[in-house]
């Protein structure tokens, strides 16, 4: 028995990674693209949910084939259900590309979170995938910049309130890099002694005996995050609080 198509429903995903100095999206080609028409070529890795799946079994199928990553962290965010956000030539393609025939799509927008290392990135390569750097996106397929953009805006609001930075980093980092990161998402400058105090302060951060090497400057000091201590502060309902006082 053949598993069908949902005709009308589809999810499609937002997945971002830091390279320690921006914010990038994972972009992917268009399959059958063709630049005779006024379609877009890069949109967001997104497919049509089948009849025998559930909305956030189709958003890890999707992510497994676009990262090659079984365990994600993946967060559903808002449906985007407007009549008119696909139509015309896009709708044309949608029905051409799945083999399906239909008249308005309705996307379920998640968006997920990985580590960019060496191997995250040939793997995407071999996909025709590509890492882009998500202020310099100015357009996108079908409504996938407004996705990619909501998608954005739920990021940084979890940022300011949980220890969700942490998955865009390797797991021993500088308190360098965590600052760039949250420079990069919350588009602000940071004062680095504020940042530091408070991120020290925080308790969350184990110091490691290693340090970066090759560096031009002085070596800085790796740490990784305590999940435990976190956990442990969540049980006592304390909240994570050094975000919100930084004077930027």
């Amino acid at each position: 028995m053949s598993v069908q198509t949902n005709q009308s429903l589809s999810v499609d995903c937002a997945v971002f990674g830091f390279d320690g100095r921006s914010l990038k999206v994972l972009l992917i080609e268009r399959r059958d693209y063709n630049p005779e028409t006024h379609l877009d070529r890069l949109k967001l890795p997104g497919a049509m949910i089948q009849e025998n799946e559930t909305l956030p079994r189709a958003a890890n199928r999707v992510l497994a084939e676009a990262t090659g990553l079984r365990e994600i962290y993946l967060k559903q965010m808002e449906i985007f259900s407007d009549p008119d956000r696909v139509t015309g030539e896009e709708l044309e393609w949608i029905n051409r590309y799945h083999g399906i025939r239909t008249e308005r799509v309705v996307t379920v927008g998640y968006y997920a979170l990985v580590k960019l290392d060496r191997r995250m990135i040939a793997y995407t390569a071999e996909k025709r995938a590509q890492w882009v750097e998500v202020e310099s996106i100015q357009h996108l397929a079908m409504d996938h910049k407004q996705i990619l953009s909501t998608a954005l805006g739920h990021l940084c609001r979890e940022m300011l309130q949980s220890p969700v930075a942490f998955e865009l980093l390797p797991r021993k980092f500088t308190i360098r890099q965590l600052q760039n990161l949250y420079a990069a998402v919350l588009g602000i400058e940071i004062d680095n002694r504020n940042f530091r105090k408070k991120i020290l302060g925080s308790g969350f951060l184990i110091p490691t005996d290693e340090r970066e090497k090759g560096v031009s400057h002085k070596p800085a000091r790796y740490y990784t995050f305590d999940k435990t201590a976190y956990k442990r502060a969540l049980k006592e309902k304390l909240r994570l609080g050094f975000i919100n006082n930084w004077r930027y």
